[in-house]
């Protein structure tokens, strides 16, 4: 039995809650692409006005240090901080029209959603395996999110019934939650399954997710690291850190042909 189900069974977990992009989507590079084109217009346009010159954004770097996993807005406003630029933040409701925080993080919306249609989404197929295998053993599943665009990428994907409850930006605004690495999501999740955090496994990639978890004191926290992200998992609070679902798809077909 691999390391995981040993955990889950220990730890007599009941439920899964797992976060969308980086453990069941691959979006982040549609993100990054959608930040590099409205980030590098805007500079370029602003280069034309102060005839200073700016850095293109880093489609590694600067998403990974500035964007990913942390709130639009915020992400917006380090990334500027960064080329020397300070912007207004805009009102709530404002256009993809005006260089505001609130107006650029709209326009990059709009990036984003003409790249979806273009390109599709793609999904960890060893995950959505692994999740439909849990089900039927009779484990309760969620998927959250700090997206708005989490459903929309899940109809795109055909996966909008795969899990029984979705916590995404939208239902926390809503509720008027704190984003990672505040816990609320995975709260919300848990309490809309109708299971206590301590019999819950939290499945992210990323440093703010694998906080919010532990901060949420749930049973189980499953780092995913589709990259090099180990060390820094474990270190902020994974209990167990796994590459991708494919070994633990394999154990399970092993052990089912030796019954």
């Amino acid at each position: 039995m691999s390391n995981l189900s040993n955990l889950i069974q220990e730890k007599n977990i009941k439920a899964l809650i797992f976060d969308m992009d980086g453990v069941i989507t691959n979006t982040a590079g549609l993100h990054a692409e959608a930040w590099k084109k409205l980030c590098d217009s805007f500079l370029r346009q602003r280069s034309e006005q102060d005839g200073k010159s700016y850095a293109p954004f880093d489609l590694k770097e600067d998403y990974q240090t500035y964007v990913h996993d942390v709130p639009r807005i915020d992400a917006m406003r380090n990334f500027m901080a960064s080329r020397g630029i300070t912007l207004p933040e805009g009102e709530p409701n404002e256009g993809a029209g005006s260089n505001t925080l609130v107006g650029l993080g709209e326009r990059k919306d709009f990036y984003f959603h003409e790249l979806l249609k273009q390109n599709g989404v793609v999904v960890f197929e060893d995950a959505i395996k692994w999740v439909k295998e849990q089900q039927q053993a009779g484990m309760k599943t969620a998927i959250v999110s700090g997206s708005r665009n989490c459903l929309n990428i899940l109809r795109r994907a055909g996966l909008e019934k795969l899990f029984e409850v979705r916590v995404d930006k939208v239902v926390a605004n809503e509720l008027k939650m704190n984003s990672k690495p505040a816990p609320d999501i995975y709260l919300e999740a848990a309490k809309k399954l109708g299971v206590q955090p301590q019999e819950t496994a939290v499945f992210e990639d990323t440093v703010g997710g694998i906080e919010g978890a532990k901060a949420g004191n749930f049973g189980l926290i499953v780092g995913v690291d589709r990259g090099f992200m180990k060390e820094t998992l474990e270190t902020k609070g994974a209990h167990t850190v796994i590459k991708n679902f494919t070994s633990e798809l394999h154990e399970r077909a092993a052990s089912s042909l030796s019954s």
